[in-house]
């Protein structure tokens, strides 16, 4: 029974009292509606999903089997998480380990990037450097698509602010251009890079005006009437 308890995705454990075996518990957790979808979305990207896990090897075999991991780490206690972790980056991996127990805590820290679901434990939360509020897989190839899009950004930034002074601040020493001429393009250069930060999406600088003054300055939110007895 055992066998075939575990062979079904279970943790098995034995219940005993007296020393007299009583029967046995069957754990399991049902795949997550989104668990699939994510990680075919990772494969997908290029990306090489390991699970790591304490539940017995037929367990965790059986989960792997279902979202088409290859690499499945079983039985692994707390601190081997890290190891695993560790043992991937000596070869050059860049490694996001994501993850919502306490037993995550020290792979999330030692990962390259430690991703966090919103519904985790607090000390989870704590160790990751990014943290999924939505409670949803799929939610991690977003914030990857978001920081790949940021650090884009932010290297066509910084280029074209060494374009523009690189060229303009020779320029104006030398007395080529006068001084007017160089403020104008001074102003062109920050009106690029904010162009170019927004990402085609004005709204959010709209978003962002029109949230100022939605509170008093003291932080303290604006009062509400009480209600009156007639």
């Amino acid at each position: 029974m055992i066998d075939q308890l575990e062979a079904a995705g279970r943790t098995v454990v034995a219940v005993a009292a007296d020393r007299e075996p009583l029967g046995v518990i069957a754990l399991g957790d049902e795949l997550r509606a989104d668990a699939v979808q994510a990680l075919a979305q990772l494969r997908d990207a290029g990306l090489t999903p390991v699970l790591a896990t304490g539940d017995n090897d037929r367990a965790a075999r059986h989960v792997a089997a279902q979202l088409g991991i290859d690499d499945v780490r079983a039985g692994v206690l707390p601190e081997g998480k890290a190891d695993i972790v560790r043992d991937l980056q000596k070869g050059g991996t860049r490694v996001v380990m994501v993850g919502d127990g306490i037993n995550d805590a020290a792979a999330l820290m030692q990962a390259d990037v430690g991703i966090a679901m919103g519904g985790g434990t607090d000390i989870a939360v704590e160790s990751a450097d990014v943290i999924i509020v939505r409670d949803d897989l799929r939610s991690v190839l977003t914030a990857r698509a978001i920081s790949r899009s940021s650090y884009r950004r932010t290297r066509q930034n910084v280029g074209l602010a060494f374009l523009f002074n690189g060229i303009g601040i020779p320029l104006a020493t030398t007395g080529l251009v006068y001084p007017v001429w160089a403020m104008v393009v001074m102003a062109l250069s920050v009106t690029t890079i904010f162009v170019n930060s927004i990402g085609g999406r004005p709204r959010l600088l709209f978003e962002a005006i029109g949230s100022v003054g939605r509170t008093h300055d003291s932080g303290e939110p604006e009062p509400v009437d009480e209600p009156r007895a007639s």
